[in-house]
């Protein structure tokens, strides 16, 4: 029994925050990077790969309310992120949250999904972009890697996409150099999203 309950205590044991502590990162991001972040973390290249295909193949306009519902959750999350930061004020998102509110085995399991997410999202990110340019080109991509490097495994890419991975080993890079520098490169692709999508929504408004 005390075994089993030092186990417990061991899994829920909490971190414990230092408000006299103080925070090795530099405060570099304004408001309108934070902004940004969280637009570009949402508007990101999924909106141009699922969206239409959902739409059009299986949703149809229900893809409207979708999006509402959508963002009516994502309204709610932020504010709960915004209640944490300030209960919390240190950088570690749901991970340390997760860790000084209910205890390390959750912040275990919270931070290893956290990375899935982004691995997963990252790559399949990548391999859309991929698709695309391989489309602009013709297919002349997919082909050539195809017919040279077949991949024969049922779970796996017809061929190795090395565009993807060059997408993956360019944005390392880049976040690699500095918050402010890849925050300033979000900023400009964000801006550049934005204005794609207002040119859709405009030009479908127009008879």
């Amino acid at each position: 029994q005390m075994k089993l309950d030092n186990c417990v205590t061991a899994l829920t044991r909490k971190k414990k925050i230092d408000d006299s502590e103080q925070t090795k990162l530099a405060r570099v991001l304004t408001l309108l990077d934070l902004t940004a972040l969280g637009v570009g973390s949402t508007l990101g290249l999924g909106v141009y790969i699922l969206a239409g295909s959902v739409a059009k193949n299986q949703a149809g306009p229900s893809a409207c309310i979708s999006f509402l519902i959508a963002a009516v959750a994502s309204a709610v999350a932020g504010l709960c992120y915004a209640e944490f930061a300030s209960r919390v004020p240190r950088a570690g998102s749901a991970y340390v949250y997760s860790y000084v509110t209910v205890g390390e085995f959750a912040a275990f399991i919270i931070g290893w999904n956290l990375i899935l997410e982004y691995v997963i999202g990252t790559a399949s990110l990548a391999r859309g972009l991929s698709d695309y340019i391989d489309a602009l080109a013709n297919n002349t991509i997919s082909n050539t890697l195809r017919d040279v490097m077949p991949i024969d495994v049922n779970f796996l890419s017809t061929y190795p996409d090395f565009l993807s991975l060059a997408f993956v080993i360019l944005l390392t890079i880049l976040l690699s150099a500095g918050v402010k520098e890849s925050t300033l490169l979000n900023n400009v692709f964000t801006t550049l999203n934005i204005c794609t999508v207002l040119t859709v929504v405009i030009s479908g408004s127009i008879n």
